[in-house]
């Protein structure tokens, strides 16, 4: 079994930054796209951040300038800085990765719980 967990979220005021962590455990093989997406109340689940597994990234237009999206392959885990928040940036942000299990054969996505984060003067 492989499972990802968010830590970092919580409530901070407008032009703050915060770090959000996910780390992946398990019968690890390979950690291949890891990927950050986040969901406000009444709204659909919305890509933030992309990393390959080559370092590669992109971001949605709304983030990008503001956060920036790494990873540390021997922890398996992946951050998400973000900087300059601003109250439309509220939701809960889930961590999604696509891993390929030790014995297996293909890549299975997996989600972390979530963690919420809360920008409010």
């Amino acid at each position: 079994q492989v499972q990802l967990v968010e830590s970092g979220g919580g409530l901070v005021q407008p032009g703050e930054s915060l770090t959000l962590s996910c780390a992946a455990s398990g019968s690890i093989s390979v950690v291949n796209t890891m990927n950050w997406y986040r969901q406000a109340p009444g709204k659909g689940r919305e890509l933030v951040a992309v990393i390959t597994r080559a370092g590669g990234v992109n971001y949605a237009d709304s983030v990008k300038g503001r956060f920036t999206i790494s990873r540390d392959d021997a922890k398996n885990t992946v951050f998400l800085q973000m900087n300059s928040l601003k109250p439309e940036d509220t939701a809960v942000y889930y961590c999604n990765a696509d891993v390929l299990q030790t014995g297996r054969l293909r890549f299975v996505g997996y989600w972390g719980q979530g963690t919420q984060v809360t920008v409010s003067s």
